[in-house]
This record gives C-alpha cells, sequence and structure tokens, in this order.
C-alpha cells in the first residue's frame, strides 16, 4: 500500500535549500517516489493560515519511504535542508478501495 511522506518545511535560507532541491528529485526517483504536492501554494480554508513550504511524496511503501530517507544518497543531501530550514517530516499510509464509515482508526490523541 502507497505511504506519503508529508514534509512541512519553514525555509529560512532560500539559496541554500536550492541545492537540496536540486537534488532531491533524483534520488526520490530512484525509489520510486513521486511528487504529489512540491511547494506550491497552500490555501488554509479551516485553522491558522499556513506560510511554510509543503511537500507530499508518494513511496509504494513505508519500508521503502524509510529506505529512501535511510539512503546514502539521501543523507549526503540532507543537510543542505537542515542548514537552510526546519522541518517536520511524516509517514501517512494510504487506504486502500472500499474503505468505509465509521473509521475504526479513530481514537484519542495524546
Amino acid at each position: 500500500m502507497s505511504v506519503y511522506l508529508v514534509c512541512m518545511v519553514r525555509v529560512d535560507d532560500p539559496e541554500t535549500y536550492k541545492n537540496y532541491t536540486a537534488h532531491s528529485p533524483d534520488v526520490i526517483n530512484r525509489y520510486g517516489g513521486r511528487f504529489i504536492v512540491r511547494g506550491g501554494p497552500v490555501e488554509a480554508i479551516e485553522g491558522a493560515p499556513y506560510n511554510d513550504r509543503l511537500v507530499i511524496v508518494e513511496f509504494p511503501s513505508k519500508e521503502v519511504a524509510k529506505a529512501f530517507y535511510k539512503s546514502k544518497d539521501y543523507q549526503k543531501i540532507i543537510g543542505f535542508r537542515h542548514q537552510a530550514s526546519e522541518s517536520r517530516f511524516l509517514l501517512a499510509e494510504g487506504v486502500g478501495p472500499g474503505v468505509v464509515a465509521p473509521d475504526a482508526q479513530v481514537v484519542k490523541s495524546d
């Protein structure tokens, strides 16, 4: 089942961050990932405005997404992102066909 890497990024140094974005697509492609969202406009229709960069990448599985993140190729470029921004990366599992209500996975938040 597909998994989505959801990246919320506050970019502080766009020029340095461009070193990261110049190389990340190649590494993502090698792991079967594809961009769903890549930094375009985000409009909040409920809650506080969101003014940071939002990137969503689809991977074939959670194992593949984690392999991408831990790969030597990705670790070579991650420093550019760390130097230029503050990020939060989340993995969210997709749902298959036939999902019905009520959602059995609804639990109280910690």
